[in-house]
């Protein structure tokens, strides 16, 4: 928990602030003081998007006096079902400048502080050090550990939030005695496993749950009222409107945290995730130079550009395109390939007998799923196996604008 200003250092309220915040100063747990130190806090959102939306305007709304944002996207029309803090308008805008423009719309009195750029290793620590709490707000493993471990060597508390399809998490590690985000996931799952919200879907509507409890436990913590979610783990499964609380302890053995720690400074969280590092023809590269003689590879898997695929195609050279989604991504949008989707595929692998010698080129939405079918069939003794970089939503942006992209 942040240690509060001494009260003579409390900045003082407006009238119009008195005003605006009537309903808290009645609540005699937070009041005039308590408002004073909402004013007073500064707090860092790492990331603008499903989570980071809710849990910025719930927090400029209550009246925090300064908030932090750190994004480097930009504003895309798919965000727009779930990132509330975003617009029609502010499509194809920064992120960062796109959650101002409403933050200060919502409360002139909050102080936006923008961090338009990717959160490493090398700025994390020089970008956390002037924030009392952390929340964190973003979409994969290598940034979560980077954030808690940050939170843990600045001694900063970290309210934690993730989602994925229908369930949420809430917690709020790194505060003084409870346990970190290591103590409770002391190894990250094996690259691809999870996959990402573009790849599995969201709920819209819950980041918004998960958020608002993000934002909740910020406040608390500000005001140093209630019981914080330090030492528990908070599960919302919104199919059910089910809330369940796990009983989280600090270990001993942690890394980071514990009595014998090894880890004193920040690392390489894409090489601790197991996380490919670009290569010096990444598919990037490969998609803006098609042309180029060697592919690069992934775990011994070829990746192809979509215009390497469509020089192919219209070359009716020996090629076999395989669609290893789910039949009701299929309904949104196609290209005409055979479906197998990624988990029927290795009980369904003789399906395929009859290509096995063909040059086979698998693709899903963005490029994930069909790396791990590649594999699949290459472990399964296909000896031409490429996976399309991007997925059918670089053949969208690059070879036919006329399909819709989800």
């Amino acid at each position: 928990m942040p240690t509060a200003l001494p009260e003579t250092e409390l900045p003082k309220l407006s009238h119009d602030e008195i005003s605006r915040y009537s309903r808290h100063l009645i609540l005699p747990e937070v009041g005039m003081e308590g408002q004073q130190k909402l004013k007073a806090a500064k707090v860092l959102c790492v990331g603008t998007g499903g989570l980071g939306a809710p849990l910025a305007l719930y927090l400029a709304a209550a009246g925090v006096g300064t908030i932090g944002l750190v994004d480097f996207d930009t504003v895309d029309a798919s965000n727009l079902q779930r990132q509330i803090i975003h617009s029609t308008a502010t499509v194809g805008k920064l992120k960062v400048d796109s959650a101002e423009i409403m933050l200060k719309g919502l409360n002139p009195n909050t102080n936006i502080i923008k961090h338009n750029t990717m959160l490493t290793s090398a700025n994390a620590l020089e970008i956390f050090k002037d924030y009392d709490i952390i929340a964190d707000g973003t979409d994969n493993f290598q940034t979560r550990y980077l954030v808690n471990d940050a939170c843990v060597l600045l001694g900063k508390p970290n309210a934690y939030g993730s989602i994925f399809r229908f369930e949420g998490q809430a917690s709020v590690f790194a505060a003084k005695d409870a346990p970190c985000y290591r103590c409770l996931y002391p190894d990250p799952p094996p690259p691809g496993l999870v996959p990402s919200c573009a790849e599995g879907g969201v709920l819209g509507i819950l980041p918004g749950l998960v958020g608002v409890i993000q934002a909740t436990e910020v406040i608390k913590l500000i005001l140093g009222i209630g019981e914080s979610l330090a030492g528990r783990l908070l599960l919302v499964d919104a199919l059910t409107m089910k809330f369940r609380t796990l009983k989280l302890h600090k270990n001993p053995e942690c890394p980071i945290c514990g009595t014998n720690r090894t880890i004193t400074e920040l690392i390489d969280y894409d090489q601790f995730c197991g996380i490919q590092k670009p290569t010096s023809a990444g598919p990037l590269e490969v998609a803006q130079n098609p042309v180029l003689s060697e592919a690069p590879m992934v775990d011994g898997i070829p990746q192809i550009s979509v215009q390497e695929l469509k020089r192919r195609l219209d070359a009716h050279e020996d090629v076999f395109v395989l669609d290893v989604r789910e039949q009701h991504e299929v309904q949104i949008v196609n290209i005409g390939a055979p479906l197998i989707p990624l988990g029927q595929l290795a009980s369904r692998v003789g399906e395929l007998e009859a290509v096995k010698n063909h040059r086979i080129v698998v693709h899903c939405k963005l490029g994930g799923r069909s790396q791990k079918a590649a594999v699949i069939l290459k472990q399964a003794g296909f000896p031409n196996v490429e996976n399309l970089t991007g997925g059918i939503l670089a053949w969208a942006d690059k070879i036919d604008p006329t399909l819709p992209k989800y």
